[in-house]
């Protein structure tokens, strides 16, 4: 089933409803999904801070008490769900535009939804997205480079080693 045009997923819907909750403790809205894993519904919510050392249990068990409370009043899910908040972790995926920006000249690590030369995970610099074609550019080795539209990735996330 397609969605309508102009009308929000569930994740984009309950990150709307969630963003002054963040802001108010302090933290942002790193990604939202909404997936089923199994038999069951997931709503997760990762949240960070750019303070050293990203966000604390505290932070995140704060924020999920006041989300909840709100997800329960305005009941944007028609099924049962269970949420989850935690942090994006050091590796984080790269999926919005924003992340792309925020983490420019990073190491990332790449793997393709088909290979290439027979290769599909590639690591190395991030140095350029292109928001309207939504290609990150990667910077293998001092001779190379690869265009990768994030169609074509399975995931981009970074990498703490190249």
């Amino acid at each position: 089933m397609t969605q309508p045009k102009g009308r929000k997923n569930t994740a984009a819907v309950c990150a709307e409803l969630a963003a002054p909750i963040a802001e108010k403790l302090g933290v942002y809205i790193w990604d939202t999904v909404f997936e089923k894993e199994g038999a069951g519904w997931y709503l997760r919510y990762f949240i960070d801070k750019d303070a050293d050392g990203g966000v604390t249990i505290d932070e995140c068990e704060s924020f999920s008490r006041a989300v909840s409370d709100l997800l329960d009043e305005t009941d944007p899910i028609e099924q049962s769900y269970c949420l989850e908040v935690g942090s994006p972790g050091i590796e984080r995926k790269l999926t919005k535009d924003w992340h792309f920006q925020k983490y420019m000249g990073s190491a990332v690590l790449i793997r393709l939804i088909r290979p290439v030369d027979g290769q599909r995970e590639f690591c190395g610099l991030l140095t350029g997205f292109n928001p309207e074609t939504r290609t990150a550019v990667i910077e293998l080795d001092e001779e190379s480079q690869m265009e990768v539209t994030l169609d074509e990735a399975a995931y981009i996330r970074l990498s703490v080693e190249i």
